[in-house]
């Protein structure tokens, strides 16, 4: 559909237009007199979404299954959610785009066989036109992720306000949010705040359609599409190449656990975090990684963000399966961390799932569980 006809549709409509709103309009010749100067009336057919019936046999019927065209057939989306249209942005980028709704929103967060759940999360509404999604697994103490949990969306907010590059924004944020929580922890009485740290995983979605990513730590984003789970982040940790270096540069070294496990200076499983001051010296820094990717809701069913405790037991093609099986985002949330639970993980588990056009469309997907399966497939690194 063109910005003309989107533009249209904004001068007789709100701001946002359900599906059932969208006619097509064909001209069809009305003959008064035989072969006379044929006159011509404008028709207007309504589009009928998938989950609409119709009759077999009729054009929206093409290969007499039974089953009406998909919207793919019309280049929109296939989306099992019914979400209204988000016209202003619809026009502004010329193609359709659906209202992302935060009651979608799947999340949760078990404490496992922890002591205290260190993981936080939050999801809101932060601009008119920016959803704010964020998971913070907390080490050392919870004080570094409730404060991210606390502070980081207004650093962003502020931030937004001057910049529009957003993968600035994120950058910028992560670095004011650690120098103030270095001020914070040194105002307050509890000393043994500064061995706390949190990793931090932030996703940003401007206008439904522009999607921007950043992380420090072993948290992770990830976005189903066509089916197949799209890595979004890159886990910093000791057996990065890159990362490495920088640790021996810094005067760091690397050393391994029972379990083979590579830790900055014998403590720290990442080699960048929010918090962490005593290692500051070693070369963890908080300078996030960032990535800024546009949505296609035709292909795009979710976007996924999980802490590692989810993450060390299920790796992101079989929780992208998972979900696909799954008839809403909030059951989808809380099969995965039961699932995490049953497979063994022992560390706190926190997802959020967040639905796009193509939500539904995958649930074919090949997906095959066994609670004999191989644990080498599914680690920390998958």
């Amino acid at each position: 559909m063109s910005a003309a006809c989107l533009a249209r549709l904004a001068r007789c409509s709100g701001p946002y237009v359900g599906r059932h709103g969208i006619f097509q309009t064909a001209v069809v010749p009305h003959s008064v007199q035989k072969d006379i100067n044929p006159q011509f009336t404008i028709v207007q057919r309504p589009i009928y979404s998938p989950s609409e019936q119709r009759q077999s046999g009729t054009r929206f019927d093409p290969d007499s299954s039974g089953h009406p065209t998909t919207w793919d057939s019309f280049g929109i989306w296939d989306n099992r959610i019914d979400e209204p249209i988000l016209l202003p942005s619809s026009i502004r980028y010329g193609k359709l785009i659906p209202k992302v709704s935060l009651s979608r929103v799947g999340h949760a967060s078990l404490i496992g066989q922890r002591k205290e759940n260190e993981d936080r999360f939050q999801v809101s509404e932060m601009t008119d036109n920016i959803l704010y999604f964020a998971v913070f697994d907390g080490h050392g103490g919870p004080e570094a992720a409730d404060y991210c949990e606390k502070y980081m969306e207004a650093f962003i907010k502020d931030l937004v306000a001057k910049e529009s590059n957003l993968e600035l924004v994120l950058s910028k944020a992560f670095l004011e949010v650690d120098k103030a929580l270095s001020k914070n922890l040194n105002i307050s009485s509890d000393v043994p705040g500064i061995t706390a740290g949190t990793t931090a995983t932030v996703a940003l979605l401007r206008d439904g359609i522009e999607l921007v990513v950043a992380s420090v730590g072993d948290s992770r984003a990830m976005l189903c599409r066509k089916g197949k789970a799209l890595k979004l982040t890159v886990d910093h940790t000791p057996e990065r190449k890159d990362e490495k270096e920088r640790i021996k540069r810094s005067g760091g070294f690397i050393t391994w656990n029972s379990l083979g496990q590579p830790n900055v200076n014998g403590r720290l499983a990442m080699t960048r975090s929010i918090g962490d001051f005593d290692l500051r010296n070693m070369g963890v820094i908080a300078e996030p990684e960032t990535k800024r990717i546009s949505l296609h809701h035709v292909h795009d069913a979710f976007l996924v963000l999980t802490t590692d405790g989810i993450n060390f037991i299920m790796n992101s093609q079989e929780i992208c399966n998972v979900i696909n099986q799954c008839n809403d985002p909030r059951e989808a949330a809380q099969r995965i961390s039961e699932q995490a639970a049953q497979y063994g993980t022992e560390d706190n588990s926190t997802i959020i799932i967040v639905p796009f056009g193509a939500w539904g469309k995958f649930k074919n997907s090949d997906s095959s569980f066994s609670f004999s399966r191989s644990f080498v497939s599914s680690g920390r690194f998958a």
